[in-house]
């Protein structure tokens, strides 16, 4: 376990979602504030937007790679995607090879159809895995950038906002 693990479960317990949990454990290396990143991974929980799909706590390694690692020169795609892929093993071999797909991780068939977050009570912590891939996810990537150091960007200042 990393204190990034115990920043993203103790974000979620607060009520984060699962990529804004797992995004805001790494604030400080993103040079963001908590209210920043919470507002960057905000769409991404719940399988983006609640549809269920792409694992939130994999969408929040996926956002602070790219903050970290990303490329702004179109030729620098296939080195972030292989980030990203060498996440996603590590990630599924690591929750039991099971998926990067939220439904499949909560055992639903489909996603529910509607925006409304679930309410957090103590009968939705005892079924969701959630909690503890938040956790996962944020120990993956801690042990990532401290096995590849992450370079240092100098902004252009001539760049275009």
């Amino acid at each position: 376990m990393s204190i990034h693990g115990d920043r993203a479960y103790a974000a979620f317990l607060e009520g984060c979602n699962c990529a804004q949990s797992v995004a805001v454990a790494f604030a400080p290396e993103l040079g963001l504030t908590r209210d920043q990143v919470l507002r960057l991974a905000s769409g991404f929980g719940a399988g983006f937007g609640r549809m269920r799909e792409v694992c939130g706590a994999f969408s929040g390694i996926t956002l602070v790679l790219g903050a970290l690692y990303g490329n702004t020169d179109p030729a620098g795609k296939t080195a972030t995607y292989a980030r990203v892929q060498e996440l996603a093993a590590r990630y599924q071999a690591n929750n039991g090879g099971n998926s990067l797909v939220c439904r499949e991780l909560l055992g639903l068939q489909k996603a529910e159809g509607s925006p409304v977050a679930s309410p957090r009570t103590a009968e939705y912590y005892k079924k969701r895995p959630c909690p503890q891939l938040v956790r996962l996810a944020a120990d993956l990537l801690d042990a990532y950038i401290t096995e590849n150091p992450p370079p240092e960007h100098k902004e252009d200042p001539h760049a275009a906002v």
